[in-house]
């Protein structure tokens, strides 16, 4: 078998899961890296993405548009976190981007680190508004240890069950 691991990880989030992928599947690695370079066939791509904004960044939207009759697995990160829901509902907005002759082989999501600098622009609007900002400095908090090692089994399970 013959798969490639596309993916965008600014902060090296989306990359942990990405090696997790690589370290755990069997067959051939044909392609590891960003979407510029990656190819458009293999028997399993591996599509690994950052939330930005709700959804997928603008790299993986595009190189996921430009796909045809492939089998997809998609993973990612999101530095808000703590609920499936909120996976599901990011996920639900990637797959927007699919053309319909792929196949949806499996998806994962976690929860990632972010930037200090996001913690600090947290901190910065909660002394004018602490009961919406001193909530996402707890879950920016909680997310300093994701992707952790129980995220990465998980994930190898869902990879193990193609």
């Amino acid at each position: 078998m013959k798969y490639a691991i596309v993916f965008s990880s600014p902060t090296g989030n989306t990359k942990i899961l990405a090696e997790a992928i690589k370290q755990n599947m069997s067959g051939d690695c044909c392609y590891f890296g960003e979407a510029q370079d990656a190819p458009l066939e293999a028997d399993y791509l591996f599509v690994g993405f950052w939330t930005d904004k709700g959804q997928c960044d603008e790299p993986i939207q595009q190189y996921l548009e430009k796909l045809q009759n492939q089998k997809i697995f998609l993973f990612g990160t999101a530095g808000y976190g703590g609920s499936q829901e909120y996976f599901e509902g990011i996920l639900t907005r990637v797959k927007n981007y699919i053309p319909q002759s792929n196949q949806i082989m499996g998806q994962f999501m976690c929860q990632g680190k972010m930037p200090m600098s996001v913690r600090q622009r947290y901190e910065k609007m909660a002394e004018d508004n602490p009961e919406r900002f001193l909530p996402m400095i707890q879950n920016f908090d909680l997310a300093l240890e994701h992707p952790n090692q129980q995220d990465i089994e998980n994930l190898i399970h869902q990879i193990q069950a193609l």
